[in-house]
C-alpha cells in the first residue's frame, strides 16, 4: 500500500471513529452518508470562530480524507498528492481517461462557510465527480477541485 494511500485510508477510518457517537454509526464509506458530512460540517461551521487552526486543519483532513475514500470505495482508482494546500487527489479511469477529485480545499471552504450560495454542499459537489466517474469519457481530463 502506497504511503498515500495509507495515509488516506487511515485518516479516513479515523473519521469514523471521532464521529461515531454523532453519526449515529452512519459514516460507512456509502455515498448516502456524504449527507451526514455535509450535516456535520454544517454543525461545525458555527463553531468554527471558537476553533483553533489545528482543530480547524484537523477536522479538514478528517472529512476531506472521508470523502476521497467514498470516491475510491466505489470507483476505485489512485491516489496522488497535489501539494499542500489542496492535498491528496483520488484518479480514476486512467489510463485511457482522468477523472480526479481533491477534496481539502472544498471541505475547507464548506466549513468556513464563505460561498454562502450552496455550491459546497458536499453530496452535490461529489455528484459532480461520480457522474463523470461512473461513465468514464474516453480521452476527458476533468479535477473536481
Amino acid at each position: 500500500m502506497t504511503t498515500i494511500l495509507q495515509d488516506v485510508v487511515d485518516t479516513a477510518k479515523r473519521a469514523i471513529e471521532t464521529f461515531h457517537d454523532r453519526s449515529s454509526g452512519r459514516l460507512d464509506f456509502s455515498e448516502n452518508s456524504l449527507s451526514i458530512v455535509e450535516e456535520m460540517l454544517a454543525e461545525a461551521s458555527g463553531y468554527l470562530d471558537e476553533m483553533s487552526q489545528a482543530e480547524t486543519s484537523s477536522l479538514v483532513q478528517l472529512f476531506a480524507c472521508y470523502v476521497l475514500e467514498v470516491a475510491r470505495t466505489r470507483y476505485g482508482g489512485e491516489y496522488a498528492w497535489l501539494d499542500e494546500e489542496r492535498g491528496p487527489v483520488l484518479v480514476v479511469g486512467e489510463p485511457e481517461t482522468h477523472i480526479a477529485i481533491a477534496t481539502w480545499a472544498r471541505i475547507r471552504s464548506r466549513l468556513s462557510g464563505l460561498s454562502g450560495d450552496g455550491a459546497d454542499n458536499i453530496p452535490f459537489f461529489y455528484r459532480g465527480f461520480s457522474d463523470m466517474a461512473s461513465t468514464l469519457p474516453n480521452g476527458k481530463r476533468t479535477l473536481f477541485v
